[in-house]
């Protein structure tokens, strides 16, 4: 099953400051663990982020590049990957069709890997992320991370995310998956 995770706030920590180099990139407890365990598992983890920081001028691509390199190298460590990673470089208003909640970013993904995302799992920490899944046709879990608990009010607004099952991270995830498909 195909596994869409959002970045800031799922993997590493979330910062309203943007993270903009590979040393503000510091990863969650348990994220690695838990990639690694999804693909051990037999899942394609994938990851769409929106990066307007590149927009924004706060970073450069060489800056991301060095960010999700890093990010790769801990979940190999663990024994996980990331099939494809594909990020939204636009800033808010620049009208492009990937920025979440425009599922563009996951289409990227269906397409550079040939899998459907009907029915796969987008974990974000956002009302955003999750509108995003939903438009792309995913099954949709928020974690607490990051902007979670802000956005965990703000689901039972919105009628199509207030069933979303909500978990304290992308550790406790990845249990409640791995155990429900036994």
């Amino acid at each position: 099953m195909l596994i869409i995770l959002d970045r800031d706030g799922v993997l590493n920590e979330d910062s309203d400051a943007f993270v903009k180099s590979v040393d503000e990139w510091i990863p969650l407890t348990g994220s690695a663990e838990a990639v690694a365990r999804l693909c051990k598992a037999g899942h394609t983890v994938t990851v769409a982020t929106n990066q307007s920081g590149l927009a924004r001028g706060y970073f450069t691509l060489a800056d991301l590049e060095a960010m999700h390199a890093k990010m790769t190298a801990l979940a190999e460590q663990q024994g996980g990957s990331f099939a494809h990673i594909a990020f939204c470089p636009h800033g808010p208003d620049d009208g492009c069709d990937c920025r979440k909640p425009l599922p563009g970013l996951i289409r990227q993904a269906e397409e550079a890997l040939g899998i459907p995302a009907e029915g796969a799992w987008m974990v974000g920490d956002s009302i955003r992320d999750l509108e995003a899944g939903l438009a792309a046709g995913c099954q949709v879990a928020l974690v607490r991370t990051g902007k979670g608990r802000s956005s965990e009010a703000k689901l039972a607004q919105t009628p199509e995310l207030e069933n979303a099952p909500v978990f304290d991270d992308l550790a406790a995830f990845t249990d409640w998956l791995l155990s429900s498909q036994h």
